[in-house]
């Protein structure tokens, strides 16, 4: 029988304890108060599937993470600790790290595009009520049944814009569109782009592909993108972009069945900002993701201070369970330690409830899938220690990592495809071109008309919504497509 790809997480009182490379797109879940050892734990799981080939996305919340590209140093507590768990493997060396980043600072620039988040996601970014929702739902349908892109901020504004002149001839198909509504989603756009978004919406969007790579060894590479900054700035941002990133797996990707070790590992720290005041229809594509995705070869860990942060419906589909430390400073702390403890498969020599409040820093309660995918028992763990450096690099020793990186030069550069806008207003010059020529002849043949105030026909309304709509990307693709019917472009 072969035998099963496997890793040391730690050891209960000197006995190894394993998590299978195979359970692992069973996903899993890393919880704890502060300061107890959490992010060290990230660490050497995000370094265990690296040794097994496997990619890892993580998400730095602390700028702690950045220090898994760089060797660990000798200390006399890692000794210590190394003395009381047998790995006979343990060497201190650095790992194949990407660095990504939103802003573009501490990483390559990381962006999706507003056709590509969707509807759904985009409505939620925004926390737009359902009447404001069900306008992005007719902007994202207007878009399809033109054949246009929606790929930035600029775009979806313009978009909007053209929506709200042009409400009276949309509504036979598209139902009541409020200029009220498009207004408040104009507002809120504004705020977003104040927080940085504008810098995550656009081209060249983020490929699978480049978070999915194997070193020259056969060490997956692991992806991380800082959220240092994004966090504390905009965290309905991060929350969204790591949702999209789940969803464009779970669409791009091929099923592989049960495969022997995951294609992906997906790390999604500060987990509770997924869903604090989501709506439902979002809690339910989550977890049909998180249900669904593990056939397409991806595990997702989360990672947060308390398990009851993640939905009963989620977190009974998490097989590993990494607990650390939890405090009981109120009677709603004590429940919250109770109902953690009962989550558990009962270990005889364990009192769990009380455990949970006596772990040490680097101590965990873990409870890991066997090969048929049945929990077993809980398991009082010393956490082994990572083999690349505990602590952040500094930004230099970041900024040589990211001049090396083999994704240099792919995304660095935004394309805004000025060629387009130029098209655009050679089309619209000509449409006003034409309507001017008209008039004159019309003019011509009626000198004696009184000249009163015209009313402004189809063309003209539609020549000067196109002016104010010239500025933006979507406004040029809306206006070049709908112009192309005119002059015979496609």
């Amino acid at each position: 029988m072969k035998e099963q790809l496997r890793f040391t997480i730690g050891a209960d009182k000197g006995v190894p304890v394993e998590q299978l490379a195979k359970m692992s797109n069973r996903h899993g879940l890393i919880a704890g108060a502060t300061g107890t050892g959490k992010t060290i734990t990230l660490q050497i799981l995000a370094e265990s599937f690296s040794r097994l080939g496997v990619p890892v996305f993580a998400a730095d919340i602390k700028g702690d993470l950045s220090g898994i590209a760089a060797a660990g140093s000798p200390h006399r507590k890692i000794d210590e600790r190394l003395a009381k768990i047998p790995l006979g493997d343990y060497v201190q060396r650095p790992y194949p790290a990407v660095f990504w980043d939103i802003f573009g600072v501490k990483g390559h620039p990381i962006r999706s595009t507003i056709s590509e988040m969707g509807p759904l996601l985009l409505s939620n970014l925004l926390d737009l009520n359902d009447t404001q929702s069900g306008i992005i739902y007719s902007c994202f349908k207007i878009a399809d049944d033109d054949g246009l892109l929606l790929l930035d901020l600029k775009d979806l504004r313009s978009m909007l814009a053209w929506m709200s002149d042009n409400a009276k001839e949309l509504r036979g198909e598209y139902g009541n569109i409020s200029s009220t509504s498009i207004g408040a989603i104009q507002r809120k756009l504004l705020i977003l782009e104040e927080q940085g978004a504008e810098h995550f919406f656009g081209e060249p969007a983020v490929q699978l592909s480049s978070l999915m790579q194997s070193d020259f060894s056969g060490n997956g590479v692991i992806s991380i993108m800082d959220a240092s900054k994004l966090i504390s700035r905009a965290p309905r941002v991060y929350a969204t972009f790591l949702l999209w990133l789940l969803s464009e797996l779970f669409e791009q990707l091929p099923e592989v069945g049960d495969p022997e070790k995951p294609k992906l590992v997906f790390f999604f720290d500060e987990a509770h900002i997924l869903f604090d005041q989501a709506p439902k229809a979002l809690i339910d594509k989550i977890e049909q993701v998180v249900r669904l995705i593990r056939s397409k070869g991806v595990g997702i860990f989360f990672i947060s201070q308390s398990p009851l942060d993640v939905p009963e419906e989620i977190l009974g589909q998490l097989g590993l369970k990494i607990q650390h430390a939890l405090r009981a400073f109120t009677p709603k702390d004590r429940k919250v330690i109770k109902s953690v403890a009962q989550s558990f498969r009962s270990n005889q020599g364990i009192d769990t409830e009380a455990v949970l409040t006596e772990l040490g820093i680097g101590e965990a309660l873990v409870s890991t899938f066997d090969v048929k995918g049945s929990p077993q028992p809980v398991q009082r763990t010393l956490i082994r220690p990572p083999e690349s450096r505990i602590g952040p690099l500094s930004d230099e020793e970041r900024n040589e990592r990211i001049e090396r990186s083999p994704l240099k030069g792919r995304y660095d550069t935004t394309i805004d495809r000025e060629s387009a806008y130029e098209m655009l207003k050679e089309r619209t010059a000509q449409i006003q071109k034409q309507q001017a020529e008209a008039d004159k002849r019309k003019e011509a043949l009626q000198p004696k008309a009184a000249k009163g105030r015209k009313r402004q026909s189809i063309g003209e309304a539609f020549v000067k919504s196109a002016a104010r709509s010239i500025g933006s990307q979507i406004g040029r693709r809306i206006i070049r497509g709908v112009l192309g019917s005119f002059f015979g472009g496609k």
